[in-house]
């Protein structure tokens, strides 16, 4: 995963910096997720993965599946990735682009894995701590792992925080194998 990552910073950096030009971060963001969802489609990926395929026809393809939802730049950028053998890229390129872009904009977001769900309440305490410890504005993504007994474990950028019953256990076995 680190790879694609190293060949999608680029990319994802050079939008960034055009949308953060134009003012129009939002409009990229609509762009890329979408041409991210098509290019993560079954049928496309099998379809891009064709020895056949040409780099012209498969830009022509995704401009074509994606038209009415980007503008002339984002068709340049279907291009230009698939001259460069990168259509595959773009949904690796929409991630750090929004993490770019939240960045940008003083906003994370954090997942917050819990074994049963989280009440509105618990919700509202555990954005106000984030955003209190970060110093930016904090948007939560919560699912429910049954699996972690209780508890939960909380992920904001490179933060990790593992209340969870499960953690606290492989933690003691941990120290107590040493």
């Amino acid at each position: 995963m680190s790879e694609l990552t190293t060949l999608a910073r680029p990319y994802a950096k050079a939008v960034f910096e055009v949308a953060q030009g134009a003012g129009d971060l939002a409009r990229w963001s609509d762009q890329l997720g979408f041409m991210a969802a098509v290019v993560r489609d079954p049928t496309m990926k099998a379809f891009l993965d064709s020895p056949k395929l040409t780099r012209e026809a498969a830009a022509d393809t995704i401009i074509g599946v994606c038209e009415g939802r980007i503008d002339d730049q984002g068709k340049n950028f279907v291009r230009l990735l698939a001259e460069n053998g990168r259509l595959t890229l773009l949904p690796e390129i929409a991630a750090i682009y929004e993490v770019m872009r939240a960045e940008a904009e003083g906003k994370v977001e954090a997942l917050v894995v819990s074994a049963q769900p989280v009440s509105d309440a618990q919700k509202s305490a555990i954005a106000q701590s984030l955003a209190k410890r970060l110093g930016r504005e904090v948007e939560l993504v919560c699912e429910v792992d049954e699996s972690l007994i209780g508890g939960a474990v909380i992920r904001a950028g490179d933060l990790v925080i593992d209340g969870s019953v499960r953690g606290r256990l492989e933690r003691m076995a941990a120290n107590l194998s040493r």
